[in-house]
C-alpha cells in the first residue's frame, strides 16, 4: 500500500537546453484539459484499491507553478479531497522563480502546500543564459523573499554545478548566495549532459565547454566546507538539509518504497511493479476522456531485481541501507547476494557497515557511480 503520491505537470515556459525530462513549452491551451484528466486518473486510482492516508505529495515537472491560479487551486484542493492525507503530510511543489508572485504563493498555502522547491540552478545570469533558463538571478532572489514573506517555512533551492564555463570561484559565489538566504534545504546537482539535448550538440560543436575534472573536485570540496559551516547536513549524495527538513518524499523513493505516479510520463512503483504512463500530454488527456488506460508499460520485478534496486538507491543516502530491513523485506542480506564483490568494496574502504547499515564511506561517495555499477 502506498502512502506517497507524485503528480507530473509537463508544461514549461521554455525548454532548457540540458533538459531531457518529459516537459513541453507552448501547450498552454491544453492545461485545463490536462488538470481534469489528472483528476480523473486520481479517482481511477482510488477505485482500483484502498490506499493508506498519504504521508507525502510531490508535484514536479515541468513547471507546476506555470498553471494559472484557478487551475492550481482546483488541482491542489481536489487532490486533498480525493485522497486521505496524514495530518503532517509533506506537500511539496516545484517552482520556477519567474512564475511566482504573492497571489500564487497564497493559492499554494491555502491549498495546504507546505514545502516549496525552487529551481534556481544558478545565481549568475551568464550561467543561466548558457543553459537557457527563463529567469534571472534577481528573479530567484525575489521569489525566495516572497515565499518567506508569504509564510513558507520549508524552502528548498536547486542549484547546478559543472555548468558551461563555470569556475570554482563562481560555484563558491552561488553557494554562498544560497546559504545567505537562510533556506532549509539544498539540492546540489552536477550537470549531466543527456543524449539528444541541444546542450549535447553545442558541446560537440565547441559552442559550450564544461569545467574539467579538477575544477569539479574543487567544487565538491567547496560544497562540503560551506554546507558544514552553515549547519546543513548531507543526507543524500546531492541533498543537504537543516535538522528535520530532509525531503520525506524523496527518502521514500530512495528506500524503494511504493508510490503512485499521476500524469503524462509519470512513473509509479506499487507492490513490486513499476508502472509508466504514456508521455504525450494530449494523448494522455484523450485516453482518460474516453475512460481508457494511460499505462504505457508495466514491469514486475523479481525478488533479486527489487533487492538490487533497493541497494543501489539506498546507498545514495548517507545513512545507507538497513540490513534488518533488507532481511525483513527480502529474506536476503548483501553478503549472500554480492559475495566477493562486496568483500572487495569493503576492503578498499568504499563501503562500510555502521549502525546496522551498509553505506558508502566518505571515499566511496567520491566514486559512488563506480561502486553502484559493481552492485548492479
Amino acid at each position: 500500500m502506498s502512502s506517497a503520491l507524485y503528480i507530473h505537470i509537463p508544461f514549461c515556459i521554455s525548454k532548457c537546453n540540458y533538459c531531457s525530462f518529459n516537459s513541453y513549452a507552448g501547450l498552454e491551451s491544453l492545461q485545463k484539459r490536462y488538470v481534469e484528466a489528472m483528476l480523473a486518473e486520481c479517482r481511477k486510482v482510488i477505485t482500483e484499491g484502498q490506499l493508506e492516508a498519504l504521508q507525502t505529495i510531490f508535484l514536479g515537472g515541468g513547471t507546476p507553478t506555470l498553471l494559472s491560479n484557478d487551475l492550481l487551486s482546483t488541482l491542489l484542493t481536489s487532490i486533498t479531497t480525493i485522497f486521505k492525507t496524514e495530518r503532517d503530510c509533506e506537500f511539496s511543489i516545484e517552482a520556477n522563480p519567474g512564475t511566482l508572485d504573492q497571489s500564487k504563493l497564497q493559492v499554494l498555502l491555502d491549498a495546504g502546500v507546505n514545502r516549496l522547491s525552487i529551481g534556481v540552478q544558478s545565481f549568475a545570469d551568464k550561467e543561466l543564459q548558457a543553459i537557457s533558463r527563463s529567469h534571472s538571478a534577481e528573479d530567484a532572489k525575489q521569489a525566495i523573499a516572497m515565499a518567506k514573506t508569504a509564510g513558507f517555512k520549508n524552502i528548498s533551492i536547486d542549484l547546478m554545478y559543472g555548468l558551461p564555463q563555470q569556475s570554482a570561484k563562481s560555484w563558491k559565489n552561488n553557494l554562498e548566495t544560497a546559504l545567505s538566504l537562510n533556506i532549509q534545504h539544498l539540492s546540489l546537482y552536477q550537470l549531466t549532459v543527456e543524449e539528444g539535448t541541444p546542450l549535447e550538440t553545442m558541446l560537440q560543436n565547441g559552442k559550450r565547454h564544461l569545467p574539467d575534472e579538477d575544477t569539479i573536485a574543487d567544487m565538491d570540496d567547496i560544497t562540503a566546507a560551506l554546507t558544514k559551516q552553515q549547519g546543513l547536513s548531507q543526507y543524500e549524495i546531492s541533498n543537504y538539509a537543516k535538522y528535520g527538513f530532509q525531503c520525506r518524499h524523496n527518502i521514500n523513493y530512495w528506500e524503494n518504497n511504493d508510490f503512485y505516479g499521476i500524469g503524462a510520463g509519470a512513473v509509479g512503483y506499487i507492490r513490486g511493479t513499476r508502472i509508466k504512463n504514456i508521455n504525450d500530454p494530449e494523448q494522455y488527456c484523450s485516453l482518460l476522456e474516453t475512460a481508457q488506460s494511460v499505462t504505457l508499460e508495466k514491469e514486475c520485478l523479481d525478488k533479486n531485481s527489487s533487492f538490487g534496486e533497493t541497494m543501489i538507491m539506498g546507498l545514495r543516502m548517507n545513512c545507507g541501507v538497513s540490513i534488518q530491513k533488507l532481511q525483513d523485506r527480502y529474506g536476503l542480506v548483501p553478503d549472500q547476494v554480492y559475495g566477493k564483490t562486496l568483500e572487495r568494496l569493503l576492503a578498499n574502504n568504499l563501503l562500510e557497515y555502521s549502525d546496522g547499515c551498509l553505506r558508502l564511506t566518505t571515499q566511496g561517495r567520491q566514486f559512488a557511480n563506480m561502486v553502484m555499477a559493481e552492485l548492479v
